[in-house]
């Protein structure tokens, strides 16, 4: 009798001890999931699915940051007279680019598209009215009047580097090229230069009813970035 209590009490002690390990690899199968990041899935407009990561507030990936940098720049520096507009149907209709005006009284003007693409430019110890005013002076007046066309052509742009959370600095090499009725084959200029951009607070998608105005500027700074310098680019510093 003694000896089958003995197997009955044994028996129960292991499946006791089992089910205590089991418990134990549970709590940690548990604490290394709710550790992890969980994808989540994110619903465009259009209806596609994407997966996406949370990442720190001040974070940006390097594509999303040469991504922005590229075409900040295509859109400041290709002019070819021509602003795109829709009609009450909704088809894009083409339209001769008067420009804007910088400074009241002045002759020097700037793009349409490049006055909407420098609203990625910090408004910070009054950056971006100096640079739109020193971009108005080099647009030429045929730009306006269809003898002109200028083109940006991007040739290399570095990897970014990280100076500090929330800020980095990138290596834009390019080659600005200008057509005109005279000559068609074109001549290009360097344009190098070291770009500074910082995180911000990506802006909330604007209602249906706000200005165009207000789109566009949303549209320039959806990335979640906005650029603080432009110097040019030492070659001979990069190259030692």
């Amino acid at each position: 009798m003694s000896t089958k209590f003995g197997v009955l009490t044994l028996s129960a002690f292991s499946l006791a001890l089992l089910s205590l390990i089991t418990q134990f690899l549970n709590y940690g199968a548990i604490r290394r999931l709710n550790n992890q990041q969980v994808p989540t899935l994110v619903q465009l407009s259009s209806g596609e699915t994407i997966r996406a990561e949370a990442v720190n507030s001040s974070e940006r990936s390097k594509e999303v940051i040469k991504k922005f940098v590229s075409d900040t720049f295509i859109r400041m520096f290709n002019w070819d007279g021509l602003v795109q507009t829709f009609n009450e149907t909704g088809e894009a209709v083409t339209k001769p680019d008067f420009g804007i005006p910088i400074r009241e009284g002045s002759r020097d003007r700037i793009t349409s598209r490049a006055y909407e693409a420098s609203f990625a430019i910090t408004e910070k110890e009054d950056f971006r009215a100096s640079f739109l005013r020193k971009l108005a002076e080099m647009t030429p007046n045929g730009v306006f009047s269809g003898e002109t066309q200028i083109s940006l052509i991007p040739r290399f742009i570095s990897e970014p580097r990280r100076l500090r959370d929330g800020r980095w600095e990138i290596d834009f090499i390019a080659t600005l090229v200008t057509f005109s009725r005279n000559n068609n084959a074109g001549e290009g200029i360097a344009f190098n230069k070291t770009i500074t951009v910082e995180a911000i607070t990506t802006p909330q998608s604007p209602p249906n009813e706000t200005t165009e105005l207000a789109k566009k500027i949303y549209a320039a700074r959806q990335a979640g970035l906005e650029i603080t310098q432009i110097v040019d680019l030492d070659l001979r510093g990069r190259n030692n």
